[in-house]
């Protein structure tokens, strides 16, 4: 079998069967979770200080662009 002539069906063939896996193994996205009345839920709270990043540095020339 000439693999360059068939690779339009293999993908085909690869896309499906991935596809099919996939939704085959999804996962239920609702967690049930049940707490008496009388018992404090305890929510996490997301941290809103994020780490930020500047990176400042200063323009080549023309003459230092040529260099490298």
């Amino acid at each position: 079998m000439n693999i360059a002539k068939n690779m339009e069906v293999i993908f085909l063939a690869a896309s499906i069967i991935a596809g099919a896996t996939s939704f085959a193994t999804a996962a239920d996205g609702r967690v049930d979770v049940y707490l008496p009345a009388d018992k404090a839920a305890v929510v996490a709270k997301a941290d809103l200080d994020l780490p930020t990043a500047t990176v400042t540095a200063k323009r080549l020339t023309a003459a230092e662009k040529a260099a490298l």
